[in-house]
């Protein structure tokens, strides 16, 4: 045998080998479709048992490293899965998802981020459709009807205020309200809630709310600050006396310590859900599904607790009878380019 006869036939075993992988790799992935589509009443005790023999399962988050704690631990003590968390922003996490995409690495079992980059992952056929009697007890315009991924928690956009610096009835009581001179100087937003101003400009009207929002930035200015945390500690200081963007949630959580912060509500509250979705192909598949169920049940008294926003019916906040306006997430990524160019636009006129 010459050389290219050994090349041709090493060739044959090398592709008879990868296309044996390929259907090795098919047929796992058609039965976990058929396990997280079949909803059945035995399914849980099976996925706990299997799960645990898994022993653990990698988990992409942007929720915060403390408030993950107190889930890793429950989870872990109920079940005997390990949990590997890979926690980064939800940009960073979609990126590197699509990223893992292309270079056919799967390396994920569950992710948790904002509704509209998870319905990109589902666009991008990354996650798993899921059947489950638990998504019935959830708030039904939060649950998206295709059941790609399911609402973790609830993100409302609330205004914060330091107590020491703003009189609680000196407080705004509408977003018309903040084009007064004697709120110059005093208010501050989160760099990238776009998603916040374009709810806002939507419910007003496009006109009125775009000439609202300009006049409100060109007359009293506000500061600009990259990441909620950083403008809730901005509010927790003085040095932003009105945060327009906040997250309800940090600010119970800081006004629990002791910080001299509360928030307040201007109609409309624009919401937005944070949820949970099962890789279509993870190297854990038990552990992920079981996962995705307690995330969306025993999780969410743990996550009420932390002061976060309930999707369940039962333990859903009406934000002091506020009502709740939701993001779409189905919004194409054109709408979501031309709302976030809307927006840095808007903080330039600072």
């Amino acid at each position: 045998m010459n050389a290219g006869d050994f090349l041709r036939g090493g060739g044959c075993v090398l592709g008879a080998v990868l296309l044996g992988a390929v259907m090795q790799a098919a047929v796992a992935q058609t039965a976990f479709a058929d396990l997280a589509l079949r909803d059945a009443p035995a399914r849980h005790q099976a996925l706990a048992e299997a799960a645990k023999k898994e022993g653990t399962l990698t988990f992409y988050t942007s929720i915060p490293e403390k408030d993950m704690a107190q889930l890793t631990e429950d989870f872990t003590r109920r079940y005997g899965v390990k949990i590997v968390i890979w926690r980064a922003s939800t940009d960073k996490i979609l990126q590197r998802l699509v990223a893992e995409k292309r270079a056919n690495r799967w390396d994920f079992d569950a992710v948790d981020i904002s509704s509209p980059e998870l319905e990109a992952l589902y666009q991008e056929k990354l996650l798993q459709e899921v059947n489950s009697s638990l998504q019935k007890e959830l708030i039904d315009d939060a649950m998206p009807a295709h059941h790609g991924w399911a609402p973790q928690f609830l993100t409302a956009w609330v205004q914060a205020y330091n107590t020491n610096a703003v009189k609680k009835e000196n407080l705004p009581k509408s977003y018309e309200d903040l084009a007064d001179p004697r709120f110059k100087g005093l208010l501050g937003v989160e760099a990238t809630d776009s998603d916040w101003y374009c709810g806002q400009v939507r419910a007003l009207g496009q006109e009125k709310g775009t000439k609202l929002f300009r006049d409100i930035v060109t007359r009293n200015r506000w500061s600009v600050r990259t990441g909620h945390s950083l403008l809730a500690n901005m509010v927790v200081s003085g040095e932003v006396p009105i945060g327009l963007t906040a997250y309800s949630y940090m600010i119970d959580q800081a006004k629990a310590k002791g910080a001299p912060v509360d928030w307040f509500a201007l109609n409309p509250v624009i919401a937005r859900s944070n949820g949970i979705g099962v890789s279509r192909n993870p190297p854990h598949p038990n552990a992920a599904l079981l996962f995705y169920e307690y995330m969306i049940s025993d999780a969410q008294p743990i996550m009420v607790k932390m002061n976060y926003l309930s999707p369940a019916k039962k333990l859903a906040s009406s934000l002091n009878g506020a009502k709740l306006q939701f993001v779409d997430p189905l919004a194409s990524r054109a709408e979501i380019e031309r709302c976030d160019a809307a927006y840095t636009a808007l903080n330039k006129l600072n």
